[in-house]
């Protein structure tokens, strides 16, 4: 007869519950969190809300907590009304509020997305390099994951496009513009031409979804479109957009999108019940209040982000000029450097963290402010000896 084994020799057996397969032996994604003087490697604002700003968040925060006791408004009703306010203003788009779905950080808003339109059976794609959650969302729905490289300048190579979407079938397509880690946005041409092709794939009778990631949108250059100005033209596209960067609540986590209403009912379906709690919504609808005062340091890290540029330009790096893409974002991505880990380590004991991100070689910095940018710098002509 068998004996049941006692809780010390269960112990001996060193088994335990295994992950699944995608995820076992997977390390959780995320910048390092270092306490450093300097740090410049996760494209937060430098700026901090007002005490004006801050006042206006505690006492809408204090309102909501009167009624704790009560489940949030799961629709987000009057922060929907905010935000197609809000994108009204800043993209001359009129949505209805209808369009627009929230989530805690765009992170969440990409794993809806994908939860409802990805899964098991179906593909998401995006054009590396890129957002490297993308991946992560994918491998978390069941999704498959596939790529296509960019052009060595980071542009869209629409001739690969023309070629290899019809044969992936991809249900998904994430595009970001401007591009993380690169910096880069998406000329208007090149998105319709995604658009267009994603609008003749046969994903189970429908286009396949395009996904534009216009998480740094705000710091776009004058005369750069935004997406959302083809949300008419095309009712299988998505444009999410994030209160982390231009309005400096990277700690609020509120992300959100626009989208057709008919994509917003499916993306209720998936949604865990009151995603969005009472406090976050209070949050978010605080600092819209304030919209104008916290967007007001966009023009100085716009320029703060091309003097940059120019400055980085003017180095060399094993006697060649440093490669620098075009930024149209609040960070900027440079090298190319045979080891870019003893780069940013050199940076690192100096205080300055930045982030090794995208192909090997580069290395991404956040345009911080004046103080941020000097001490980069600095830091950056020391390790390089020059």
């Amino acid at each position: 007869m068998k004996t049941q084994e006692t809780g010390a020799e269960r112990a001996t057996t060193g088994r335990s519950p295994q992950a699944r397969n995608g995820i076992r032996g997977d390390q959780p994604y995320g910048a390092p969190q270092l306490d450093v003087p300097y740090q410049l490697n996760t494209n937060e604002n430098p700026y901090a809300p007002s005490d004006t700003v801050i006042a206006t968040i505690a006492a809408d925060v204090a309102s909501a907590a009167t009624t704790l006791n009560r489940y949030p408004d799961r629709d987000f009703t009057a922060l929907r009304h905010d935000l197609a306010d809000f994108l009204r203003s800043e993209s001359s788009v009129a949505l209805d509020p209808a369009q627009i779905w929230a989530a805690n950080g765009s992170n969440e808003v990409m794993l809806h997305i994908l939860q409802a339109f990805g899964g098991p059976g179906r593909t998401a794609l995006a054009f590396t390099p890129a957002y490297a959650m993308y991946s992560e969302y994918a491998r978390d729905t069941l999704t498959e994951w596939t790529t296509i490289a960019r052009r060595d300048d980071f542009t869209i190579d629409l001739d690969a496009a023309a070629t290899q979407l019809p044969e992936l079938a991809p249900a998904v397509i994430f595009l970001t513009s401007p591009n993380n880690p690169t910096g880069t946005a998406l000329a208007p041409g090149e998105l319709r031409a995604i658009l267009d092709i994603a609008r003749d794939l046969d994903i189970d009778g429908g286009p396949a979804l395009v996904v534009v990631d216009e998480a740094y949108a705000e710091f776009r250059r004058e005369g750069t479109p935004s997406a959302l100005e083809l949300l008419a033209d095309y009712p299988n596209l998505i444009v999410t957009r994030t209160m982390s960067k231009a309005f400096a609540l990277a700690g609020g986590r509120l992300g959100y999108l626009a989208a057709s209403r008919e994509i917003v009912d499916t993306l209720r379906i998936v949604r865990l019940p009151y995603h969005l709690s009472s406090i976050t919504q209070a949050v978010a609808r605080a600092a819209l209040k304030h919209r104008d005062e916290l967007l007001s340091q966009v023009a100085a890290l716009r320029a703060e982000r091309d003097a940059l540029v120019t400055w980085l330009r003017g180095l060399t790096v094993n006697g060649e000029p440093m490669t620098v893409a075009q930024s149209d974002a609040n960070f900027v991505f440079f090298g190319k450097f045979e080891d870019r880990h003893a780069v940013w380590q050199g940076l690192l004991d100096q205080g300055v963290l930045i982030r090794e991100s995208g192909p090997e070689g580069w290395l991404r910095v956040t345009v911080g402010n004046r103080e941020e940018m000097t001490a980069f710098k600095n830091a950056l002509v020391k390790e390089l000896g020059l």
